[in-house]
């Protein structure tokens, strides 16, 4: 909110995975992110909803083959793309989610059908597409979905344990393990001028799961949350650790306690750690526009949009600044 004339200032910020990137994505993953808020942001400087913001966020992110959303999903153990996603708005708490959804290039919006066509808050697999089917979102061949990286994890990354222990590799301990080539969940939160907050939450899991698996992206309190009285949050990282944390719920919890932002995002992913050591990232929102970022992972793509000042980083403690005029 701006102090000087007590209008709520339009924020977004989204994210591109908490994992370890590796160089040769460095550049793509940050440039993503950059591109995704810009867009995001221009629906909240010209009125638009956040719940809007955060869906166009999205899906510039899922259409990007830098991230594991969308057009950059990786494979599971049959070689097949298995997509979940989540969107929420702060108002009401309406909420749609898909889980194990293939052939859709933008999940993220199939979740907005379910939270705005439905009486439902989380579809699955077949019955999801089926939904899809009904709701006229066509269905793409899933080789358009598949990049060559996503390719070479799977025939790099069959083992799951594996993947897991390359993927998601806590920078602060574990230095044994090597330095991985999968890559993690997108999202986006935003605050609009009328004090609505959203979030959204997209990813196409992690390569080599199970088919069926689901992470924590498309469950309410894990991937994300959000609440006008409170701020948003969207997750990334080890979905089974985030999960049984609950750990966009606990952040919620922790600012409504008087921690700031930043404050709640740092114990949660602490706590993670301490209590069933993964590791993973989040981007956090509170309701006064109130910005929060952390991660216990390598590194994590991140860009947020408020003032007409573009933020964003990768590394740890890295923050570059510059002027965004639309």
């Amino acid at each position: 909110m701006d102090d000087k004339t007590g209008k709520i200032t339009p924020t977004i910020l989204v994210h591109g995975g908490a994992w370890g990137i590796p160089d040769t994505l460095a550049e793509a993953s940050v440039e993503g992110v950059k591109a995704a808020v810009k867009v995001g942001y221009e629906v909240l400087v010209n009125g638009g909803s956040a719940v809007d913001a955060v869906e166009r966020a999205v899906r510039s992110l899922e259409d990007n083959p830098a991230f594991d959303a969308g057009h950059g999903s990786v494979l599971n153990s049959l070689k097949q793309v298995e997509m979940d996603a989540v969107i929420m708005e702060g108002d009401h708490l309406n909420a749609g989610a898909v889980a194990c959804v293939q052939n859709i290039a933008n999940p993220v919006s199939l979740a907005r059908l379910v939270m705005d066509k439905t009486d439902h808050v989380l579809l699955v697999g077949r019955g999801a597409n089926m939904f899809a089917t009904e709701m006229g979102v066509p269905s793409v061949p899933m080789e358009t979905l598949v990049t060559p990286n996503a390719v070479k994890e799977w025939e790099e990354m069959m083992a799951y344990n594996q993947t897991i222990r390359s993927c998601f590799k806590n920078r602060n301990i574990d230095e044994a393990v090597p330095v991985q080539t999968g890559h993690d969940t997108v999202g986006a939160v935003a605050l609009d001028s009328k004090g609505n907050v959203a979030f959204a939450t997209s990813t196409g899991g992690i390569t080599a799961k199970r088919p069926g698996r689901v992470g924590d992206s498309p469950l309410i309190g894990s991937g994300g949350y959000c609440d006008n009285r409170v701020g948003a949050v969207s997750t990334t990282g080890h979905g089974e650790a985030i999960i049984k944390v609950c750990l966009a719920k606990h952040i919620m919890q922790y600012m409504e306690q008087g921690y700031t932002a930043q404050e709640a995002s740092d114990k949660a992913i602490q706590y993670m750690t301490d209590r069933v050591q993964s590791s993973g990232g989040v981007i956090t929102l509170k309701n006064n526009g109130e910005i929060g970022l952390s991660f216990s992972t390598e590194r994590m793509a991140w860009a947020s949009l408020q003032s007409n000042t573009l933020n964003y980083g990768l590394n740890p403690d890295e923050k570059c600044s510059e002027k965004f005029i639309i």
